[in-house]
C-alpha cells in the first residue's frame, strides 16, 4: 500500500478568479473574430485587479467589464479598482503564427494522460474533487453562508497497482461566515461521503478548516494570479505536467492546444491498446507547425506514435480537428481543463 495525494482549488480561489477573468476575455475575442491573438494574464488582491497581456483582434471588447462580470458570477463583489494594461501581441510572434505555414505559437512540452479509473478517462481521485468544486459552486450560490474561496485534497491509500483502494484524509479547507460550522461542515461531509461511496470509497478522516477558522478570503485574504495552478487545470498531480498554463491563451499557442491534443491521442490509444493508463508528451519549436517530438508512455511501457500523429499535432489541424475556436475557455477555466 502506499499514500498518495491530488488536490482541487474552487472557482473563487484567488488564482482560479484570474484564470476565469483571462479566460473570459479570451472567449469575448474569439466570439467576434475567431483568428484572435491572445495572452492575457491577471493578477489580484487587495481591492485591485490588474489585466496585462498582449491581444491582437477586430473583437471590440470591455475587459473592465468582463472582469467586473465574472466577479459577480463567482460570488464576489465587483467594486475592485480594475486596470486594464493590455498591449497588442509581439509582431515578431506573428511572424510564425499569421502565416500560411501555421506555426506553433510557442515552443515547449505538453502532456496528456488518461487511465481506466473512471468513464472520463480519469483518475478516481480527481474526478471526485472535480464534482465536489462544482458542487462547492453551487453552495456558494445558494446558501448565505457559504463564500466562494477554497480548495480540497484528498490523500488516498493505493494498492500497489495504483489502484484507489479507500481515502486516509480528505481535506477541505472553504471560506464561510463562521456562523454556521457546525452545519455548513455537516453539509460537506455528508456530500463527499455519498459520492465516495459512489467510487466504492471510505474516507477514514475529514480534515476540514484544519486552522480553525477561514473568515476571510478572495483577493482580501490572498493575491491570485494568472497561470498558478497549472497543475490543478491538468490532472493534479497524476502525470507529468508542461512549464505553460493554459488560460487565456488562444489555440495558436500550443501550451493549449499541444496539451488538449496530447490528451486526445493519449484517449484514443488507451482504447486502442486496452492500457490501464497512457502519458503522451508532445514537443514544438516557435514557429514551426509540425510536433519536434511525441513521447508515449503506459503500464505496457514505451509506444510509438501513431502514423497521422505528427500530421494531426500541427497547431491548425488541432484547432480544426478539436473545434477549438468554439471552446467556452471561461467553462474550462472553473475547475480543470480535462472532465470528460
Amino acid at each position: 500500500m502506499k499514500l498518495f495525494s491530488n488536490e482541487i482549488v474552487f472557482r473563487g480561489h484567488p488564482d482560479k478568479v484570474c484564470d476565469q477573468i483571462s479566460a473570459a476575455i479570451l472567449d469575448a475575442c474569439l466570439r467576434q473574430d475567431p483568428d484572435s491573438r491572445c495572452g492575457i494574464e491577471t493578477a489580484g488582491g487587495k481591492g485591485i485587479v490588474f489585466i496585462t497581456g498582449e491581444i491582437t483582434t477586430k473583437a471590440v471588447i470591455d475587459p473592465v467589464g468582463i472582469a467586473r462580470r465574472v466577479l459577480r458570477d463567482i460570488g464576489y463583489r465587483d467594486d475592485y479598482g480594475i486596470i486594464d494594461n493590455i498591449g497588442k501581441q509581439s509582431a515578431d510572434i506573428a511572424l510564425g503564427t499569421n502565416n500560411e505555414a501555421g506555426g506553433a505559437g510557442d515552443q515547449g512540452m505538453m502532456f496528456g494522460y488518461a487511465c481506466n479509473d473512471t468513464p472520463q478517462m480519469l483518475p478516481k481521485g480527481m474526478v471526485i474533487l472535480q464534482k465536489l468544486a462544482e458542487y462547492y459552486d453551487q453552495l456558494v450560490h445558494t446558501h448565505k453562508d457559504f463564500y466562494p474561496d477554497g480548495k480540497a485534497q484528498i490523500t488516498g491509500i493505493y494498492d500497489d497497482d495504483f489502484n484507489l483502494v479507500k481515502i486516509k484524509d480528505f481535506t477541505i479547507s472553504y471560506n464561510n461566515s463562521e456562523e454556521n460550522r457546525q452545519e455548513t461542515d455537516g453539509i460537506l461531509k455528508d456530500y463527499v461521503t455519498g459520492l465516495c461511496r459512489q467510487y466504492g470509497l471510505e474516507v477514514e478522516r475529514f480534515l476540514i478548516n484544519p486552522t480553525g477558522r477561514f473568515l476571510i478570503g478572495g483577493f482580501e485574504g490572498d493575491a491570485g494570479l494568472t497561470g498558478r495552478k497549472i497543475v490543478v487545470d491538468a490532472y493534479q498531480s497524476f502525470a507529468n505536467v508542461g512549464g505553460g498554463c493554459m488560460n487565456g491563451k488562444d489555440p495558436t499557442k500550443v501550451d493549449l492546444s499541444g496539451a488538449y491534443m496530447a490528451r486526445q491521442f493519449a484517449r484514443e490509444l488507451l482504447v486502442k491498446h486496452n492500457l490501464k493508463w497512457c502519458e503522451v508528451q508532445i514537443s514544438y519549436a516557435i514557429g514551426l507547425r509540425e510536433p519536434l517530438a511525441i513521447y508515449i508512455d503506459s503500464d505496457k511501457g514505451n509506444l510509438q506514435p501513431e502514423p497521422e500523429f505528427y500530421e494531426r499535432g500541427k497547431p491548425a489541424n488541432i484547432i480544426a480537428e478539436l473545434n477549438m475556436k468554439q471552446i467556452n475557455y471561461e467553462k474550462q477555466a472553473m475547475y480543470g481543463h480535462f472532465r470528460d
